[in-house]
């Protein structure tokens, strides 16, 4: 991510922000199809961190051809970005799973969520106090918006006062969260964001895969027939939609939306995820969707459109990559 809201434009054969921004839809809706899928899995027993290792590994491998296709005689593309391939999978895949994973041990899941989520803020903050220039007032606005549709939609219960704990282990998640956002809106030294994201994935996996070995979370799979919207359904079909869909479609687009509209803009839209999660509940489910939750769901919008209506400026020398 840069530290401005900055986007490439379709000159020259670089992306247009309508490119990214339909990226970014792509990214939301598909991580949003996680939960629906991954909770018979759990309803049957599989803990969180088993689900999530399983799904990075399944995703990976699914987008290991591809990238074995676009690197083919650039593999020096590969070692050029070594460090953000290390970041990617080590912070802003498993760290950022292992610390939401250890939190909801301990707090709701839905204040878990909404700690997560305030990652586009950490971002605004960071680039505040980089650079030492309050932000626009568009993006406090926005910021306020979709901070108040995020409680909204994940509910307002999920302000509490909780395990200071597990109050950390959010909070961790959330730095994490952003930045898997930074990394994904740098150049990354012409790195296909695919790439990126295969790498991060199954780099990911060895580290989720020692956690659980390590009993620091539990780990448990069962390998029976779950029930998928009412039908006996062999465990490894949701899994693989999650993987696909959910994990592998959505990082993969994650990134490419993230370099095209920067971290700030493509954080601020991520956070549509919850209210795609939701209407996938309520669709798939039949979990309910109330009137704040839609309502929610329409301020997130308008701190989008906030975020989004801030005048361009030229980036400071000092900072290289996207906010």
């Amino acid at each position: 991510m840069t530290l401005s809201g900055t986007g490439r434009h379709a000159t020259m054969g670089i992306p247009s922000k309508s490119t990214g921004l339909i990226a970014a839809a792509v990214s939301f809706i598909s991580f949003g199809t996680s939960g629906a899928f991954v909770k018979p899995l759990l309803e049957a027993g599989w803990s969180p961190a088993a689900a999530v290792t399983v799904r990075a590994l399944t995703a990976g491998l699914v987008l290991l051809p591809f990238v074995l296709v676009l690197m083919r005689g650039r593999w020096t593309l590969l070692r050029q970005a070594r460090w953000p391939v290390l970041g990617m999978g080590l912070v802003g895949v498993a760290v950022t799973q292992v610390l939401y994973f250890a939190a909801i041990q301990r707090i709701p899941v839905a204040t878990a969520l909404l700690i997560e989520f305030l990652a586009p803020l950490l971002l605004v903050g960071f680039t505040w106090a980089v650079s030492r220039r309050t932000p626009a007032p568009v993006v406090l606005v926005g910021s306020v918006l979709a901070v108040g549709g995020l409680v909204l939609v994940i509910g307002p219960g999920a302000i509490q006062a909780v395990d200071p704990i597990g109050l950390a282990a959010a909070f961790g998640a959330a730095i994490g969260c952003s930045v898997y956002f930074v990394i994904a809106a740098r150049p990354n030294n012409g790195l296909p964001p695919v790439a990126l994201a295969g790498a991060g994935l199954l780099l990911a996996v060895p580290v989720l895969a020692l956690v659980g070995a390590t009993g620091l979370l539990p780990f448990t799979a069962t390998f029976g027939d779950v029930p998928l919207f009412g039908t006996p359904t062999p465990w490894w079909v949701p899994l693989l939609v999650v993987a696909v869909i959910g994990t592998a479609l959505a990082y993969a687009s994650g990134i490419t939306a993230s370099g095209i509209l920067g971290s700030r803009l493509a954080s601020f839209i991520a956070l549509l995820e919850v209210v795609s999660a939701s209407l996938f509940a309520w669709l798939l489910l039949g979990e309910g969707l109330s009137p704040l939750q839609l309502l929610g769901g329409l301020l997130i919008l308008g701190g989008i459109a906030s975020v989004r209506a801030e005048r361009q400026t030229v980036e400071p020398v000092a900072t290289p990559a996207h906010v």
